[in-house]
């Protein structure tokens, strides 16, 4: 059985596996059909291997994922089948509008007290727990850092005993985009992206966020699957996936091609492109936690089957630097 290695989420002294869970897959909707039976198999195999992190959200199937989730810890539970504590943080969404919030949004509209304390029960109430260990806002802007006023109502949740820890997830198109309240001391953890293609954090978030003692739980780390090498240019996804969307026009064909340079760099490492996208993520010692997504039992298998393998030598991380490509507003497309 392969040994999960456990790392420190920052200052709130929580010690996690340092490979969890990403559960927005297991949501269906936006990544198409997604059967219950998968995911309640993958989630047992992670947990079965040491995963003790799983990260979900209020949007992810609306709440399905939540509740998959729930389920199998109390299953769990039931058998005694583990004895270690798991620590699972969710996500609430700020209220409709734009996604990311624009400079011009106000922080108390798009996230007010009312609506805040409306969705924490709710997720209290699909995760069948009474209080959430970590609960992070799901998109931010930089416009609010002045006057952080939804964090100050979390940490309000967090006096009221129905929440641990406070969180931000970053802006997909800025991973920089809370740094500055890092010093502050009103967040405990940051999720972003953070992968062999998206490597701006390496400048400012990631060590910062180090300095500061903000836990760090780095999403994205295949780029929707494009870092595990097996995407062509003729690669198609399910009617109703996202990817469909975030690959359009040119943008997989351009893709692969990025990606297909990173596989000489690996030949006679004994890496495969899905342990080397990890692993290289694994090797700022900023990462707290890396979420790769986990469909079925044999995806939990492999991607945490990566923990026990040996460190990345500093050579071949020079030689993956080289793949950073800044993409800007990748969405908007042409």
């Amino acid at each position: 059985m392969p040994r999960m290695q456990l790392r420190t989420l920052g200052k709130t002294g929580i010690r996690v596996s340092e490979i969890g869970f990403g559960a927005w897959a297991i949501g269906g909707g936006m990544w198409a059909t997604q059967s219950d039976d998968d995911s309640v198999a993958a989630l047992h195999k992670a947990l079965d291997l040491g995963v003790n992190f799983i990260d979900t959200a209020a949007g992810y199937g609306n709440g399905r994922s939540e509740q998959v989730i729930a389920r199998v810890l109390k299953e769990r539970s039931a058998s005694n089948s583990r004895g270690e504590p798991i620590t699972v943080a969710t996500k609430i969404p700020p209220t409709p509008g734009a996604w990311p919030p624009t400079p011009s949004d106000r922080a108390d509209e798009r996230y007010p007290e009312t609506y805040l304390r409306e969705k924490l029960e709710e997720r209290l109430r699909f995760l069948q727990t009474d209080c959430i260990d970590v609960l992070q806002l799901h998109v931010w802007t930089r416009a609010w850092n002045r006057d952080p006023s939804p964090l100050r109502t979390l940490e309000k949740f967090k006096k009221e005993g129905k929440l641990r820890f406070v969180g931000l997830s970053t802006n997909d198109y800025d991973q920089d985009d809370c740094t500055t309240l890092f010093s502050t001391g009103v967040i405990d953890t940051i999720q972003l992206i953070y992968n062999l293609f998206e490597q701006n954090p390496a400048a400012e978030a990631l060590p910062t966020a180090l300095a500061h003692g903000v836990g760090v739980i780095v999403r994205v780390p295949f780029d929707e699957g494009s870092l595990t090498g097996k995407f062509t240019a003729q690669t198609t996804f399910p009617e109703g996936d996202f990817r469909n969307r975030y690959f359009a026009g040119d943008r997989l064909a351009r893709t692969v091609a990025r990606a297909d340079k990173i596989k000489p760099d690996l030949e006679g490492t004994g890496y495969t492109m899905p342990q080397a996208a990890l692993k290289f993520i694994l090797s700022n010692p900023a990462v707290s936690v890396v979420i790769p997504g986990m469909r079925n039992a044999s995806q939990a298998a492999i991607n945490v089957g990566v923990s026990d393998l040996p460190k990345m030598s500093d050579e071949l991380i020079a030689k993956l630097r080289k793949h950073a490509w800044s993409r800007g507003n990748w969405y908007a497309g042409k």
